[in-house]
């Protein structure tokens, strides 16, 4: 095989943060920013033109390198997703690297196998973490955890330790968010660990914990109906929740209140803290403008994408 080109989209997560760590569902759309590379067998490892070193090698690639032989390859990389965002750009490194590096040696590219390279590497590079990001970026669409499904819409089962996950898919239609990057960066680590010691005290945190996971299933439902309406309320009460454990901050708030007006609803995505917030919305340019007046940077996305794309 001469060359390989392929490319991953991020993600970003509708429902379900924090209550995923106790088991409750969890929601992650792929969104139209993509991760992509194009790569072929060498003498030496490069990538975009220098050779590989600590700096610009990724230790998910690493991993993947590691994982499958550790054959040389030159790789040029676009990644279009914005890093330390919470919107999937290691995901969607670790998935589009994958299925290089499983083309190149001519190895399987099935998304379920895709799916556990990704996840492994992932794991490996952060030391702890769920399949929601890297399943989200091998499937395309939209992915759950931890949720009712029927058989047909089962995906892959993956174990971690004492941990394990059934992902299944949704059906998820065309629908425009605004993302709105607040540019403040806060590490997952400690947040997580906030919420435990406030629900390991608190029955109040344990019961907002519950209800995320309720409400949560009930965006499911409207994600599958269409009910952009529905959807939309319950990603603002989502917030409301979310806010109660602790995660939200000033800035994630200030985005939030100044999207409502031109969207069905707003909320944090991802670990909160900093990072970004999305809205659902028929108004992007309206709710990017809101977004960039109080200090964000908007990013419009659409969702409804393919996944790990490979093309040889």
């Amino acid at each position: 095989m001469k060359s390989v080109s392929v490319s991953a989209p991020g993600k970003f997560v509708v429902l379900g943060e924090h209550a995923v760590v106790y088991g409750k569902p969890a929601i992650a759309l792929a969104m139209d920013m993509r991760f992509s590379m194009r790569a072929h067998p060498s003498n030496e490892f490069r990538i975009n033109g220098a050779p590989a070193n600590q700096y610009n090698m990724s230790p998910h690639m690493k991993y993947l390198s590691e994982m499958h032989g550790n054959r040389p390859m030159t790789v040029f990389i676009d990644g279009r997703v914005p890093s330390g965002s919470g919107l999937g750009s290691s995901a969607a490194l670790s998935a589009a690297y994958a299925a290089a590096v499983r083309a190149l040696n001519h190895l399987p590219t099935d998304k379920a196998s895709l799916a556990k390279d990704a996840f492994e590497a992932e794991y490996a590079a952060q030391g702890r973490g769920s399949p929601m990001d890297t399943s989200a970026s091998v499937q395309g669409g939209g992915i759950a955890l931890n949720v009712p499904y029927k058989k047909e819409d089962f995906l892959w089962h993956i174990d971690k330790g004492d941990r394990s996950w059934d992902i299944s898919k949704i059906d998820v239609p065309k629908m425009t968010f605004v993302i709105g990057n607040t540019g403040i960066r806060a590490p997952t680590g400690p947040l997580v660990e906030k919420v435990r010691k406030y629900k390991d005290t608190n029955t109040f945190a344990r019961s907002i914990v519950d209800e995320i996971g309720d409400v949560t299933l009930e965006g499911l439902k409207a994600i599958e109906s269409n009910d952009k309406v529905k959807l939309g309320e319950l990603m603002t009460y989502g917030h409301k929740l979310l806010s109660i454990l602790g995660v939200s901050c000033p800035q994630l708030n200030k985005l939030v209140k100044a999207s409502q007006p031109y969207s069905y609803g707003a909320k944090l995505t991802g670990s909160g803290g900093g990072g970004c917030m999305i809205a659902l919305t028929d108004k992007p340019e309206k709710v990017a403008e809101a977004i960039t007046l109080h200090g964000g940077t908007p990013y419009i996305v659409n969702t409804g994408v393919p996944g790990v794309t490979v093309k040889v």
